[in-house]
């Protein structure tokens, strides 16, 4: 499927070479320990380096250590990651550093077969840490690999299928080197993400291009194959924006699910306008009632419709003051552990209220 051997043998030597003198050198987890590596490779899934820093950042000084992280409750935990999306990686952060505290006496494994049985660890990301943090001889496959991949050995079909997906396992494992593995794999990593980019790929810089399938046969743009085209599933919801003064009203979500443990606004869904019962049911004085602008979150399997309706009450109903629900200051809630699109409301809220905190 691939090159002679000897072009195998070429490809890892000159992303090695390349990475050295043009790769990533500074990002804050590079030559950490196993604890930041893993953190770091948890929040680059599905999100990108210049949004992971900052809460990388923010993360370790807050939980320096997996004594740390495993001592903190999950609502600390989903605090810090509050707006970086795919909050199960948060959750199962959390929970994996209590299985490491408790089973491996706060010593992140060394196994590759223990890694992978943590929570939230898969394959590629359990060799990621591997190579990374141990200098291991394992092969990755994370998106980036996957389009650097399947360009040069000239792969075709959806990457996401399983068996473009062990073709492209295949090949990783074939082109793995027998040294620099660490430097290998940031190689590959830096190449997808600087070079071999999913749009406007810079061909002209890249170390492996005299053998690339896809440059020689001018398909750089056709690979990776596009995702098969589906209908995207959508959603409709009216958010209640309740309001007492500065405080607004949070109720917290069930672990599972979108959002689990997270602080959400009132939902009601179904499209319906649902809120003359809501309030009438929770015995609700409403002194206004403001229809702010809709807007659209785009999840990965499904788009969701969001109708915000602003409520003011005089005074703060007792049937809504129960466990699971809040009322908090809006710089307090902005602080807490919510979603994107409430957090953009609270946002456009405090923005109208006066610049004092009296209520």
């Amino acid at each position: 499927m691939r090159a002679p051997r000897a072009i195998q043998k070429t490809f890892a030597t000159r992303l090695v070479v390349w990475q050295r003198a043009h790769g990533r050198h500074d990002l804050p987890w590079q030559g950490e320990d196993a604890y930041r590596v893993w953190l770091s490779e948890i929040m680059l899934q599905q999100t990108q380096v210049a949004t992971v820093i900052p809460y990388y950042q923010r993360f370790v000084a807050s939980f320096p250590d997996i004594a740390a992280l495993a001592a903190a409750t999950e609502e600390q935990v989903l605090e810090h990651w509050s707006g970086l999306g795919y909050y199960a990686r948060g959750r199962n952060l959390h929970r994996a550093a209590r299985l490491i505290a408790d089973k491996y006496h706060g010593e992140f494994p060394r196994e590759f077969e223990q890694i992978l049985d943590l929570p939230g660890i898969g394959r590629s990301t359990a060799a990621a840490i591997c190579a990374l943090a141990f200098h291991e001889r394992r092969a990755i496959l994370d998106g980036n690999v996957k389009r650097v991949l399947a360009r040069y050995c000239g792969i075709t079909g959806w990457t996401a299928d399983k068996k473009i997906e062990a073709l492209l396992w295949q090949q990783a494992e074939t082109l793995l080197p027998q040294r620099d593995v660490a430097v290998y794999i940031q190689a590959q990593m830096d190449m997808g993400a600087t070079l071999c980019t999913r749009g406007r790929p810079k061909c002209g810089q890249c170390p492996v291009q005299d053998d690339c399938a896809a440059f020689q046969t001018d398909r750089v743009h056709q690979l990776p194959t596009s995702r098969p085209r589906k209908v995207v599933p959508e959603r409709h919801s009216t958010f209640l924006l309740l309001m007492s003064g500065r405080d607004i009203l949070l109720e917290k979500r069930a672990p599972q699910g979108i959002w689990g443990g997270l602080w959400c606004l009132p939902q009601l869904d179904d499209g319906q306008d649902l809120v003359a019962d809501y309030v009438q049911r929770n015995g609700i004085v409403v002194s206004e009632r403001i229809e702010l602008d809709a807007f659209t979150h785009t999840f990965t399997h499904f788009k969701l419709h969001i109708t915000p309706v602003l409520l003011h009450v005089p005074h703060k109903p007792l049937q809504v003051q129960q466990a699971g629900s809040v009322w908090l200051d809006v710089e307090d809630a902005l602080r807490a552990a919510i979603p994107t699109p409430v957090r953009a409301l609270l946002k456009q809220v405090r923005h109208a209220l006066p610049s004092d905190r009296a209520s």
